[in-house]
């Protein structure tokens, strides 16, 4: 058990990296508190600068930060989709650019090794692209699946799904489990 944004007991809800850095991403805009790290070019450069996707001299514009919040709303619909919610086709177009313009690819190494990555840069649009990189990588190892989005529209939190069946669906039983099964009790009983 690790501890909520609200100090209350939770599920383990981490991802195997470099997973956890999407959802982490994701969850950098947070509806419960009311907060968003993106909010400010200086937020995203923080972040960034935080995780190590980006070197302290980065700069980042308005239009750097409008193009972050734009790649994370389109990755937290992306992972919605693991719980049965459509994607928006304006949010699969945003990932889709994003793949061409951070010259997103396979990459080989000397020693015969490849992985994909986007070109080298210290951009924002290359940092975005790791993120975008580490998608596509789970995609194809499986473990995408599991990085969902919390069901309750009031919440959005990803998690990843620890379950041996990969049926969860809200981030914490406890409260948006919860909440939603009592709204369906009261809208039974009106």
């Amino acid at each position: 058990m690790v501890s909520s944004r609200e100090g209350t007991p939770q599920k383990r809800q981490d991802a195997p990296p470099p997973l956890e850095l999407v959802r982490a991403f994701i969850n950098t805009r947070d509806l419960e508190i009311g907060t968003d790290a993106l909010s400010e070019p200086e937020g995203v450069r923080h972040w960034l600068v935080s995780q190590g996707l980006a070197e302290p001299p980065v700069v980042v514009g308005e239009e750097d930060r409008a193009e972050a919040v734009r790649v994370r709303e389109a990755m937290r619909s992306l992972a919605r989709r693991n719980t049965g919610r459509p994607i928006d086709p304006d949010d699969a177009r945003v990932l889709d650019r994003l793949s061409r313009r951070a010259g997103l690819r396979v990459r080989f190494d000397p020693a015969g090794g490849q992985a994909l990555a986007p070109r080298q840069g210290g951009d924002v649009r290359s940092a975005l692209g790791v993120l975008l990189a580490a998608v596509a990588t789970a995609a194809i190892d499986g473990t995408w699946r599991r990085l969902k989005v919390c069901s309750a529209d009031d919440c959005l939190w990803a998690f990843y799904d620890h379950s041996r069946n990969r049926s969860g669906v809200w981030c914490q039983m406890a409260e948006c489990g919860n909440r939603a099964k009592v709204r369906a009790y009261r809208d039974r009983r009106a």
